[in-house]
């Protein structure tokens, strides 16, 4: 903030950067956004929390029912079998046999249904029924309830950020056929450098691209298609490809001091080590071979390395050297590989096109908030679509590829219509603070009591 000059008034007054609105005006959006996002996670906590304490209880309802009907299994009623047994008197001769023979009679009746529940028993798997279908309603309705808080999150991002970008955008940029044809040459070496050519040639081909252009697209990124698919195989774990091209380049690579061709015949070392008692032999003679010329630069290293035998017949799992073997490990050769051979070969590990796609995404949100400012203080003026924007946009240093120069008596950036001079004394200045100190040909230096001509300072490139 920069105070008013408070001679005007009585009171002191101030007004608000334009950066320091933006600031403002994302902690505003970001905070109300987060307020939603907390209201959305407590209750996804107390819902987690509740349905874990229902899922139990009706886990044990269920079990209760599991135990009435094995009761009442055991219980049933089986089928019954009864008769009725006459025997016939132990004389024989008597008259009122009129067979004279003594019968034997069974009379079987008819088998009982079987009862396997009694009333208690229907009762009480009634009550565990009516209690599982509330539990599962109650549960049913919270998780529904909650659907209405998550889209809630969602109107927040809609109201508190712009998903209209065409304030931000010079279509007339495209109308121009060369640019036009910048850009599908930037989409085609990307393509390129991921390694799908085919769809990098059925876009040279639809786009009609003349020759010279695309064989320019697969001249300057067949280099960095080997480095990509040597990437993706670090990535499987796979290093005969990468070995092979660091002993192409090993020369190259020691001059420059880089790690890692011995990181990768390191990892090869604990690949065989990792084998067991069965490569122990072939691993000696790997680390015989390879280790030779890294003797002196990583000697102390080696030695530890060497170490790992004790642990062979045990396995690595469970030692210290299992580190090594890591995906966090394998991750970091892949993309060391990747920086190392792109400087080594002169070439950015980025496409042209990411780099610009995530450079705009890092400035579109300060590109909308100052075309919200600058509407609300109707100085759209500002705004005139030139390459200078109205703010400068800090960008991370990955997306810093030259020096930049201010000068120092104007505190401006220099750019090309006003670029830096160096005088005759040896110091710097832009070109408008030179226009502005000379008079007539006769120029001072503001760092020196050197006097000049003004004609004789010469533009510098940084």
């Amino acid at each position: 903030m920069r105070a008013v000059d408070w001679r005007r008034s009585k009171f002191s007054k101030f007004t608000v950067d334009p950066q320091t609105e933006l600031g403002i005006m994302d902690n505003e959006a970001c905070a109300s956004v987060e307020k939603e996002l907390d209201r959305v996670v407590t209750k996804l906590e107390q819902l987690h929390e509740n349905s874990a304490a229902e899922i139990g209880d009706i886990a044990s309802l269920m079990s209760e029912l599991v135990n009435v009907l094995g009761m009442a299994e055991k219980m049933g009623v089986n089928t019954l079998n009864t008769g009725t047994q006459m025997n016939a008197p132990a004389d024989t001769s008597s008259t009122d046999d009129p067979m004279g023979d003594g019968i034997n009679m069974q009379v079987e009746t008819e088998p009982a249904a079987p009862q396997r529940l009694n009333d208690s028993q229907m009762e009480r798997i009634r009550e565990a029924i009516v209690q599982c279908n509330d539990r599962v309603q109650k549960l049913s309705t919270e998780h529904r309830e909650l659907h209405g808080s998550v889209s809630k999150i969602g109107k927040a991002i809609d109201r508190n950020y712009s998903s209209d970008f065409s304030s931000t955008m010079r279509v007339d940029a495209l109308q121009d056929e060369e640019n036009l044809m910048l850009l599908n040459k930037a989409i085609a070496k990307h393509y390129c450098r991921q390694g799908m050519d085919e769809v990098a040639r059925t876009l040279i081909k639809e786009c009609k691209m003349s020759e010279d252009h695309a064989q320019d697209v697969f001249d300057s990124e067949r280099e960095f298609a080997e480095i990509y698919n040597i990437w993706i195989q670090i990535q499987k774990r796979e290093l005969a490809d990468a070995l092979k091209w660091v002993a192409r380049h090993s020369s190259q690579l020691m001059e420059r001091h880089s790690v890692i061709e011995f990181r990768l015949h390191r990892m090869r070392f604990m690949q065989l080590v990792s084998y067991g008692l069965k490569s122990q032999n072939e691993a000696i003679m790997y680390a015989r071979t390879n280790f030779q010329k890294f003797a002196v630069r990583y000697e102390h290293e080696i030695a530890n390395l060497m170490a790992s035998f004790i642990y062979l017949p045990g396995g690595l799992e469970n030692t210290p050297y299992r580190i090594f073997l890591s995906q966090e490990m394998w991750t970091e050769l892949s993309f060391t590989f990747l920086k190392d051979a792109c400087q080594l070969l002169g070439i950015s590990k980025n496409s042209a096109l990411s780099v610009v796609v995530n450079a705009g995404c890092t400035a579109l949100p300060a590109l909308l908030n100052i075309k919200q400012v600058m509407q609300s203080r109707q100085v759209l003026g500002m705004w005139n679509g030139c390459d200078e924007l109205p703010i400068e946009i800090d960008l991370q240093p990955e997306f810093r590829f030259h020096s930049i120069f201010a000068c120092p008596i104007l505190r401006q950036q220099t750019t090309e219509d006003n670029p830096p001079k160096k005088l005759t004394c040896g110091h710097v200045i832009s070109n408008d603070a030179l226009h502005k100190l000379s008079n007539g040909h006769i120029l001072k230096c503001p760092y020196c009591p050197v006097e000049q001509n003004a004609e004789e300072a010469v533009r510098i490139y940084f």
